[in-house]
């Protein structure tokens, strides 16, 4: 999870913190060094932005109301995260609980970078109140679920509202805020955003222990009611003349086609992995979708470069050999790391037989470390002017501490679980701040926005594709282990099939039983984790062809 910042608002459930105190002038400078190094030669400079004086005069009453959604779309996903292994177990589907973080970032990956364009086209306001309805009523259809599949569908709904409600706010602080002043407002936003990803776990982990699952979700709807009238009543902008166009001429212009394809190939995947790992590999549901996923992502690219007139994935960003580099890095990073954030509590709870409150409070370090270095990272460049050595050691530290987390799951040692995702988030705070600096460096101004949007498509990609590859090796691993400890016959396949889709069964069963259970949650959570380490290297061999660019301090 992420820490919004003025240009990038925070990917689910990635508690990686950005911030941008940082100015984009480029100019042309001396003394590069690292990476692959490019000065810009001097060009016609742009006037500095100024902002929206009239608006940030109120800002003092604006600021409090946009952060209500700010704080609450980082607290919802800490949420979840916490209280996920109560939730399949309650719904006697613990072994497909991915889908419920899968659900969101499926519906996220497609919408949040739509919401640059249509806020261009409905305007900012109009944009946020929709995102805080659509939000607000997947939250509801959370809290009333009665299977994982309506909780699901209520997540990708809830994953529509998400999306927007970060992005917008971006958007907005870019709009309002002088160039010159972003760094303190930034600062501001990302205090709000550590509060709501610090209390989102412990807050998740106590109301599972006490009222239910059920009022993580319920309580966010009247919150979504308090941030939907607040900027009813304090957001005042000026209209442009692109709003007062007919409705028709808007729906026009939004990229529907690259949308739907990029859901449909998302969910072929998705839909393959989990296939794969509790139905088989061979069975032909798995094969059917493993094997148009290439297909359907292949139809996206093209529809991006050549189909779309105004495409929110456009094929010349996409592969621009400056900007590749940062998205590939981003899209390994948030794989992994999103894996090691979210099979904690699992290891927490199946694992130590922790409870959901102490599982979440065990988060909350890690959270604290995401948003110190991303303020960390944002510093160095700032008195530097310099991204490329901090980005890579960023990469590096964010790899180097997941090979501990995965040993002492291994040993089952609390204590190293909760440093080593310490370590982690340091490493994947810093990096996502600086990664985003060498993508404003290596764009133009013109290219801003899309350019931000791409890098959310590859962020909530990554998110949702690490999930569901862990989750396919979890299961199958598990199964495996289970079937070698518990023997053969019918009641062991019983307690297979119980401890699978049910936690709170563990502890019912038989002491030498539940020791043997617990550990193959062990293998299967530290296998699980084994992709995680492996594509957070190889984010560390793509930061290596980052371009760096000097800037003005």
């Amino acid at each position: 999870m992420a820490v919004t910042t003025t240009d990038r608002a925070p990917d689910v459930p990635d508690p990686a913190a950005e911030t941008t105190p940082l100015l984009r002038d480029h100019a042309a400078g001396s003394g590069d060094s690292g990476g692959s190094v490019e000065a810009n030669a001097p060009s016609v400079e742009e006037p500095p932005h100024e902002g929206l004086p009239e608006v940030l005069a109120r800002m003092h009453i604006l600021l409090p109301a946009i952060g209500i959604g700010i704080y609450m779309g980082a607290m919802d996903q800490m949420l979840t995260v916490a209280s996920y292994p109560r939730i399949g177990s309650e719904l006697n589907a613990l072994n497909s609980t991915s889908w419920i973080a899968t659900a969101y970032f499926l519906t996220l990956t497609s919408f949040q970078p739509l919401y640059g364009k249509l806020s261009d086209i409905f305007g900012r306001k109009e944009c946020l109140l929709f995102a805080y309805t659509v939000f607000g009523l997947g939250c509801l259809g959370c809290g009333l679920s009665q299977n994982m599949l309506q909780l699901c569908l209520s997540r990708a709904v809830a994953g529509i509202g998400g999306g927007g409600m970060n992005s917008v706010v971006s958007i907005l602080i870019s709009d309002i805020v002088p160039f010159r002043d972003r760094g303190l407002w930034q600062g501001y936003i990302n205090i709000i955003f550590a509060t709501g990803t610090s209390t989102g776990a412990p807050l998740g982990g106590l109301l599972v222990d006490s009222v239910g699952w059920r009022w993580s979700f319920l309580g966010q709807v009247p919150l979504c009611a308090i941030a939907f009238t607040a900027v009813s009543l304090c957001l005042h902008l000026p209209k442009s003349a692109a709003h007062a166009s007919h409705w028709r001429e808007k729906i026009a212009r939004i990229d529907f086609l690259g949308a739907a394809i990029l859901i449909l190939a998302v969910v072929g995947l998705l839909t393959g992995l989990d296939s794969g790992s509790n139905r088989g590999w061979s069975d032909r549901l798995t094969v059917a979708s493993l094997s148009i996923t290439p297909l359907l992502f292949g139809a996206f690219l093209y529809v991006e470069s050549h189909i779309a007139t105004e495409p929110f994935a456009p094929g010349r960003i996409i592969f621009d050999r400056s900007l590749s580099a940062c998205y590939l890095g981003n899209f390994f990073a948030i794989a992994g790391h999103t894996a090691c954030i979210f099979f904690a509590p699992l290891f927490f709870q199946a694992v130590q037989g922790l409870s959901t409150t102490e599982s979440g409070m065990r988060l909350v370090p890690c959270m604290v470390c995401a948003v110190a270095a991303s303020l960390f990272g944002g510093y160095v460049i700032k008195k530097t002017g310099r991204y490329f050595w901090i980005t890579v050691g960023g990469y590096a530290f964010l790899f180097l501490a997941s090979v501990p987390l995965m040993v002492s799951i291994y040993m089952k040692s609390t204590l190293g679980v909760v440093l080593a995702l310490a370590g982690t988030a340091c490493g994947a705070g810093s990096a996502i701040t600086t990664t985003l600096i060498a993508l404003l460096s290596n764009s133009s101004t013109a290219d801003t926005a899309v350019v931000i949007a791409t890098s959310y498509l590859f962020r909530s990609l990554g998110s949702s594709i690490g999930i569901s590859v862990s989750s396919a090796v979890l299961q199958q691993v598990l199964q495996s282990e289970l079937a070698t400890r518990l023997g053969g016959g019918d009641a062991a396949r019983e307690v297979e099939e119980r401890v699978r889709q049910d936690l709170r069964a563990i502890g019912d069963l038989p002491a030498a039983v539940e020791w043997q259970v617990r550990e193959a949650y062990r293998i299967a959570v530290g296998t699980a984790l084994g992709p995680a380490v492996a594509v957070l290297a190889v984010a560390v061999v793509v930061t290596f062809f980052v371009k760096e660019k000097s800037m003005k301090r």
